[in-house]
């Protein structure tokens, strides 16, 4: 039924889930669990959650390193680096759009490429692993999925 292939994903994003079931739901789309025979958790909630992490982790970063930067100029800095073009982009990148489990009609719609479902999709990713780990872990991950491990700020 699914085809969500754990090893595969844990070796791309280089993070290896201790609760596979948050790895599952940051991966299942609304239209996949509603189309489920049984009740499915799906990514909307973890989404929440990973959106708010990354806003932090890029926030911290950017005070922490621009010491004299107004407020406006962080958030400004901040929206450019927090976005769902950047996430999606980061997604396609990365290659795990093709592991979306998805509902008959948004797979028909390519809904695997669809950067919202994307962008999404990794925020639900980081919600995850925050939720298996703790904070600088996610932080690490967050560092090096998203910017390659390099300076940012």
């Amino acid at each position: 039924m699914s085809k969500i292939d754990f090893k595969k994903i844990e070796k791309i994003i280089h993070y290896k889930f201790k609760n596979k079931d948050l790895l599952k739901n940051a991966f299942t789309h609304k239209t996949y669990a509603f189309e489920a025979k049984e009740p499915l958790e799906y990514n909307e909630r973890l989404e929440f959650l990973g959106d708010s992490i990354l806003g932090f982790v890029v926030a911290e970063g950017l005070y922490k390193s621009n010491k004299y930067f107004s407020e406006g100029e962080l958030t400004r800095r901040r929206s450019i680096l927090v976005n769902n073009s950047f996430l999606a982009e980061k997604a396609a990148d990365l290659g795990i759009g093709e592991f979306l489990l998805l509902g008959r009609g948004e797979t028909m719609m390519q809904g695997d490429k669809n950067p919202t479902n994307l962008a999404n999709m990794m925020e639900a990713l980081i919600g995850a692993v925050y939720l298996d780990s703790d904070l600088d872990t996610v932080r690490s991950f967050i560092l090096r999925n998203l910017f390659n491990d390099k300076p940012i700020f």
